[in-house]
């Protein structure tokens, strides 16, 4: 039976914290291996020619990538939370294959047509230079969101099926090969540093989508080997609509904050300094962020079984936040700092100055993050999505407040501004989904 190792895990009453820590550990180290990315592409532009302008250049496209890609990311979660036999499987794939389709579609007609200078000169009001090396790292991007859509509907099966040791192998297929590009193109090629790190960006994560096809072919032979009295009919593609465009929206409004941020840094002051260091920040953050993120889907496997295994992953989620922010504080309150910002990441003493507030400021989110994903876990388990939407509604909107406060009301640095802001919205979001969530544990709802 699909998802027996998961299933087996989950009997267990007593859901022992070292159960849990070897169920979570292979996706963890997936997503730190991600976040592993950021500082070691900022690392590589960092010491390549004109180095200000191409990491700030860099930081836009990557933001932009990220919104464009927002409509697939929750694939994740809805293949975990769907596939249940052949059916399922063909309709949910069909789905995501539309979706990888839209996004890319989407990505090409913003940078390839006369709209991106209006975008990029106008809206965010760019340099010239930058918004240059932007509009040509956007398109060494193009593949990216369909990518990403493509590799997490597999590895969804992955972690339903309880292989997640495969999504960690598949992940360091994806760094090795991103680490190979860059240095290649590094050494041996005259591209900008922006256009290395997108083109390092965008083949490892081709690698990885790759190599989750080929991992899954099992997992795909026992999906198709249950019966339809197992798994029933499936749900039609109305009832997938229905189940994952809240959680669409979740994405496309919670990943509108960074090109949000990025428009209202470069109206702040400082706007070429704040936007040469908001990637260095930001990799340094997601790095422990990246716990949280990736307890998500674990959660909302164990969940599954019922209220009863709610105290056991909930410590869990305790422990993890606690450890994501002391990680995060000794890089930020230490000497840790210079090692970090000026020999590792490679910034110039100058820039180095504009991050260390900021990432120190950011110290509280990696906590806020874990307990994000359990509340996440326990209200996507129970088709609550809609209060996961409205939640990343708050948090955003939160993010809003806090950059026309700083920014616009206390005329803050822009990467100050950014941090403040980031934080104010995830507290923010983080509160507004704690009813719903007891609602459930009230209520007796399976959580």
């Amino acid at each position: 039976m699909v998802g027996l190792s998961c299933a087996a895990m989950t009997q267990d009453p007593s859901l022992r914290p070292g159960r849990i820590f070897a169920f979570w550990a292979p996706m963890a180290g997936t997503w730190i291996m991600m976040a592993v990315e950021g500082p070691f592409l900022a690392a590589v532009i960092a010491r390549l020619a004109e180095p200000t302008h191409n990491l700030a250049a860099f930081g836009v496209a990557f933001a932009l990538a990220i919104l464009v890609e927002a409509p697939v990311i929750m694939i994740l979660s809805a293949s975990t939370a769907l596939v249940e036999g052949p059916i399922t499987l063909r309709r949910l794939r069909r789905f995501t294959y539309a979706l990888n389709a839209g996004v890319t579609v989407s990505m090409a007609l913003l940078v390839m047509t006369p709209a991106w200078d209006l975008f990029s000169l106008r809206v965010i009001g760019l340099e010239t230079v930058v918004a240059e090396l932007t509009r040509g790292a956007l398109v060494i991007l193009l593949p990216w969101p369909a990518a990403i859509g493509y590799r997490r509907f597999y590895q969804g099966l992955l972690i339903r099926g309880g292989r997640t040791a495969l999504i960690a192998y598949g992940t360091v297929l994806r760094l090795s090969s991103m680490a190979a590009v860059g240095l290649v193109l590094y050494f041996g090629s005259s591209l900008p540093g922006s256009w290395v790190g997108a083109a390092a960006l965008s083949i490892g994560v081709c690698v990885e989508a790759l190599a989750a096809r080929l991992m899954t072919l099992s997992v795909v032979r026992e999906i198709r080997g249950v019966t339809r009295a197992e798994s029933g009919h499936g749900a039609s593609y109305r009832g997938i609509a229905a189940f994952y465009l809240p959680l669409a929206l979740t994405s496309v409004i919670g990943l509108a904050a960074q090109p949000m941020i990025t428009l209202f840094v470069g109206h702040a002051r400082f706007a070429l300094e704040s936007l040469a260091v908001l990637p260095v920040v930001h990799s340094v953050s997601f790095l422990f962020r990246a716990i949280g993120l990736s307890y998500q889907e674990v959660a909302l496997a164990l969940l599954a079984k019922g209220r009863e295994s709610f105290a056991p992953v909930a410590r869990f989620a305790l422990l993890l936040a606690v450890a994501a922010s002391v990680g995060q504080g000794v890089i930020a309150f230490t000497p840790v700092a210079d090692l970090w910002l000026l020999d590792l990441s490679g910034l110039q003493e100058d820039l180095a100055v504009f991050a260390l507030l900021p990432l120190r400021i950011l110290t509280i989110v990696p906590a806020l993050s874990v307990m994000q994903s359990l509340q996440r876990a326990m209200l996507v388990q129970a088709r609550v999505t809609t209060a996961v939407t409205w939640g990343t509604v708050v948090e955003v909107t939160g993010i809003l407040a806090g950059l026309v406060l700083t920014i616009v009301g206390l005329d803050l640095i822009g990467a100050t501004a950014a941090a403040v802001s980031f934080l104010l919205g995830r507290l923010a979001g983080n509160l507004y989904l704690i009813p719903p969530c007891l609602r459930l544990l009230r209520q007796g709802v399976r959580p």
